[in-house]
């Protein structure tokens, strides 16, 4: 399977069940994690990256990615949990 198989070129969004999951919305969470987990980055950027990973949850939930991967941070894991 390759991604344009999941989601064409032209298109930059699914629905699954009811939500729409943006294409980029896996990346955008990785990178969200790095600066929240980030010891040297300061409140504001950590408290942004918590909103972001937040938003983007819900989607990441509907397309299964949790229920093949779990974080090994346990403070990320309970993140994920806490918004099943």
């Amino acid at each position: 399977m390759q991604p344009q198989d999941i989601l064409p070129d032209d298109q930059n969004d699914v629905q699954v069940n009811g939500l729409t999951v943006r294409k980029g919305s896996v990346g955008a969470f990785l990178a969200s994690v790095r600066d929240w987990q980030d010891p040297a980055g300061n409140a504001t950027t950590r408290a942004a990256a918590e909103a972001d990973l937040r938003s983007l949850l819900p989607g990441l939930h509907a397309l299964g990615l949790f229920q093949v991967l779990a974080a090994r941070d346990p403070a990320l894991q309970r993140l994920i949990d806490g918004a099943a």
